[in-house]
């Protein structure tokens, strides 16, 4: 919580209130389209348009490169509307909390979809990974709490800012508890980390020193510069999207 976001069993043991903000290290959405750097070959001839070696799939080349598109432009019109809609399931159920099993299964099935078009092969050698995040949905019930009441839950956004270049990450809940926690990425690969959580703060205040627990590994199955897809050792998935790129992580 590199897209980082991840779950550890383990529970902060000092504080009832701060149960999610370790949980979850990670680490929105118009279509991105890029000019045709190509110009359009010239039209084929009679006889080549007549010859069964012309197949369907190249007359069709044929119509694109005739009308200016590229395609790159269409694969990146592709991720941008299975992006929007993700965003558009996603935005009503509350971080997840809403969510029924019908509706997790559907953002699981799109959230693949993108995850199958990644253009980031390596993102843990990308600096679209460096910011500070907002959790917009997850599976986590580390960090959902839904058995919780509401008032003992972290009703506010939460971020989660990374570090490429010192392999830190910080997980910050807002209202009501405000709570803070850091911690150092071990890359496994180009897309997986090992995460160790080494500090937490209570009320974004009172520091406390971690004691061995809080660590995990996170996958960073997509990524672009509006959005990240992060798929934790337990199975649960965690999708957030960039608000301020240029925040780094206190060292």
């Amino acid at each position: 919580m590199a897209h980082l976001i991840l779950t550890v069993n383990t529970p902060l043991q000092h504080h009832h209130s701060s149960c999610s903000i370790h949980n979850f290290v990670s680490i929105s959405s118009s279509p991105i389209t890029h000019p045709s750097i190509y110009s359009p070959p010239p039209p084929p001839t009679r006889s080549l348009l007549s010859s069964n070696n012309y197949g369907t799939e190249n007359k069709k080349k044929t119509r694109l490169w005739r009308s200016g598109v590229s395609f790159f432009q269409l694969f990146s019109t592709k991720s941008g509307s299975i992006k929007q809609e993700l965003l558009e399931v996603i935005a009503p159920l509350d971080r997840g909390t809403d969510a029924t099993a019908e509706q997790q299964q559907r953002v699981d099935q799109i959230a693949r979809k993108l995850e199958a078009v990644n253009k980031i092969k390596e993102p843990l050698k990308s600096d679209l990974l460096n910011g500070k995040w907002e959790l917009l949905y997850t599976t986590s019930q580390s960090i959902l709490q839904t058995k919780r009441p509401k008032i003992l839950r972290a009703n506010g956004k939460i971020y989660q800012a990374i570090n490429v270049d010192t392999l830190r990450a910080q997980n910050m809940e807002t209202w009501p508890f405000f709570n803070q926690a850091t911690a150092n990425l071990v890359p496994l690969n180009n897309k997986r980390v090992a995460v160790k959580f080494d500090a937490f703060k209570v009320f974004g205040l009172i520091p406390i020193k971690a004691r061995g627990s809080g660590r995990g590994q996170l996958e960073i199955t997509y990524l672009d510069e509006e959005l990240r897809i992060s798929r934790g050792n337990e199975g649960n998935l965690f999708i957030l999207r960039m608000v301020d790129p240029t925040y780094r992580v206190p060292l």
